[in-house]
């Protein structure tokens, strides 16, 4: 059967349609407002690292990229709803340690898998937890925090922003390589347990930097320790974990960018491109700098590894600290 020129023209559009809308996202960017859920309440780190990255695919991609905060059980509503939504593009979500490391071990019917659910697209990077104590409290370090934990046999009570949050992770994994025990007093959000803390209500609290940094600044609370590689720029007085002999508290609140399970490679590729060039921009950088946030520079692949190998890191602490869903 013949095919007339103008029809073969048509049935070439219709095949080069077929390939998929991929093709044209990662080609002539989307062709439409793309959604991105921040599976937590307005204003937190994940909120501000997905508004940040999403003015910049805006920018980069001509095209707008609209947050929604959908927020609830721990990152968990908002993340379950991009799990099942189609894999085109369009639909995204800001996801991270807590969502898909730490909520998984906190509870057996959980909804989505973390791993195979998702398309993961590139991480954001996120601030360090820190070891915060009163000022009353008698320790200049955490040497001599330890001893004086020790000292008190039990009776010291710690702060975290709740149940299962690294920040109660990371305490958790404190006590076990030290020795000591501290109680644990979860609250509902890092800045009720900060503000509780410079007041003298509490007088430790394991937290994330960024929402410790004005404190620690102005000298309402001490910062012990830091839980990110090297030491934070902004605050050089303050070593690591690590570099006091615990390595294994190394640990960043880390968030990051994924879809639905099947997104065309095509569109991933691009997206992860536009999200690395934009964290290494220097007014980026310096935005992220005084949080001590180090931005992420990794392709689909080393990420997908990256949150697998985190979800195996956390499960066994969560198990150990004996967390459950508030």
């Amino acid at each position: 059967m013949r095919i007339s020129p103008k029809a073969a023209v048509l049935l070439a559009a219709v095949s080069l349609c077929g390939l998929g809308i991929a093709g044209a996202y990662s080609q002539a960017c989307p062709s439409k407002p793309v959604r991105i859920v921040v599976p937590f309440a307005p204003g937190g780190t994940a909120d501000t690292l997905g508004r940040l990255v999403a003015q910049k695919l805006t920018e980069s991609l001509k095209e707008n990229f609209v947050i929604e905060n959908r927020g609830g059980a721990g990152g968990v509503i908002g993340s379950e709803l991009v799990a099942k939504a189609e894999p085109d593009g369009y639909t995204l979500v800001v996801s991270g340690v807590a969502s898909h490391c730490i909520a998984p071990a906190l509870r057996k019917d959980f909804p989505f898998d973390p791993v195979k659910d998702f398309t993961h697209i590139a991480l954001f990077g996120g601030p360090p937890g820190v070891l915060v104590v009163n000022p009353s409290v008698p320790a200049q370090d955490l040497k001599q925090f330890v001893a004086y934990a020790k000292k008190e046999g039990g009776k010291l009570a710690y702060g975290s922003p709740g149940n299962g949050t690294q920040g109660h992770l990371i305490a958790e994994q404190l006590m076990q390589v030290t020795g000591i025990r501290m109680t644990h007093v979860p609250y509902k959000g890092a800045s009720l347990a900060v503000a509780d803390l410079i007041a003298g209500h509490l007088p430790v609290t394991s937290t994330t930097l960024t929402t410790a940094a004005t404190q620690i600044k102005a000298g309402k609370a001490r910062a012990l320790a830091v839980s990110s590689a090297k030491r934070v720029p902004d605050f050089p007085d303050v070593p690591t974990f690590a570099e006091l002999g615990y390595p294994e508290l190394t640990a960043t609140i880390w968030f990051s960018l994924s879809g639905p399970a099947g997104m065309p490679p095509e569109i991933v590729n691009r997206l992860n491109a536009e999200v690395r060039r934009a964290l290494q921009l220097p007014e980026v950088r310096e935005r992220l700098r005084p949080e001590g946030i180090e931005p992420g520079d990794l392709d689909p692949r080393q990420f997908t590894a990256f949150l697998a190998s985190e979800l195996k890191r956390w499960a066994p602490v969560v198990r150990a600290s004996g967390a459950s869903v508030d």
